[in-house]
């Protein structure tokens, strides 16, 4: 035993007086750059124990490969979806090719158990039998997404896509509206340089419109998981959320806030919405892991 202390003494002495390989402004910059790996890897740790261990339902096990599936089958932009992306994904619960009705059925109980994936594979499948997404296969109501953020196009998609995931725990939110009749409509906030506006490139705007390939929230090759919330399905106030919503582009538009990380941002439009519905109060929206979650979502608003 005294012998097993004496070798771990030694050891512990020649790397305590062991000579860096390196001398003066060289040694530091190393010692810098392992610093920042170090943080890097701790950043990272961090925020792959918050994917894997917060909003995922009562079987973060089978939610975990459900996401693993819909990412692989996503496909680049431009490129068809894989015949049989569906079958992988969602054979279990509905088979390889499901009408409308069932995929309806199915999102219901999704939406009555909280939140839920709405990932492009379903979506994609919807688009096929109905031309766009409406409350044919979408149940009626009000929605809040949210989703990753990443690159869409080559080179980098193939992997990004699976980084913001799982290694960046914040998310972008937006508001999905599901009328009774026509389109669904998306409500997304951002700045303007990201809806490519030259003007007034940094100021926090918003844009209304349908839920289809284009839109600035619709799932895609880099944003291929949207964890949706039901807020209502309350009828009235499903057919009254798109004014709701242009009257909040409007006085968002008019009160010129320049866009900010961490707030006043996206998130932070969606938060102070959706507590001016009563959706969601003040307490509730600041909390931590929604801070963490959503960055802005619960700050002050304007």
């Amino acid at each position: 035993m005294e012998r097993r202390a004496s070798r771990r003494r030694r050891l512990v002495e020649r790397i305590r007086h062991a000579r860096h390989p390196l001398a003066g402004w060289r040694r530091w910059l190393v010692i810098a750059g392992q610093g920042v790996v170090g943080i890097v890897g701790l950043f990272a740790a961090v925020n792959l124990i918050l994917s894997l261990s917060t909003f995922r339902g009562d079987q973060p096990l089978e939610r975990t490969v459900q996401e693993v599936r819909a990412l692989w089958f996503s496909p680049l932009e431009g490129r068809p979806m894989s015949p049989d992306a569906f079958a992988a994904v969602h054979g279990d619960d509905l088979g390889a090719t499901p009408d409308t009705t069932a995929i309806h059925a199915f999102l219901e109980r999704e939406a009555r158990d909280g939140v839920f994936l709405l990932d492009e594979v379903m979506v994609n499948r919807i688009v096929a039998l109905n031309g766009r997404v409406d409350a044919r296969a979408v149940p009626s109501g009000i929605y809040v997404g949210v989703h990753a953020l990443g690159p869409d196009g080559l080179p980098f998609v193939p992997v990004t896509k699976y980084l913001a995931q799982y290694l960046l725990f914040p998310r972008h939110a937006y508001i999905l509206v599901v009328p009774e009749s026509g389109p669904a409509i998306s409500f997304s906030a951002s700045q303007n340089a990201k809806f490519d506006i030259t003007e007034n490139p940094e100021q926090l705007s918003a844009r209304i419109a349908p839920y289809a390939a284009g839109a600035y929230d619709f799932p895609s090759s880099g944003q291929a998981l949207h964890e949706m919330t039901r807020i209502t399905n309350d009828p009235v106030r499903v057919a009254g959320a798109v004014e709701m919503l242009r009257q909040a582009q409007m006085r968002l538009q008019a009160e010129d806030l320049r866009y900010g990380l961490l707030a006043p941002n996206s998130n932070t439009v969606i938060g102070c919405l959706l507590e001016q519905a009563d959706a969601i109060d003040q307490a509730t929206r600041s909390s931590i892991l929604l801070a963490l979650r959503a960055p802005g979502f619960g700050a002050a608003c304007h």
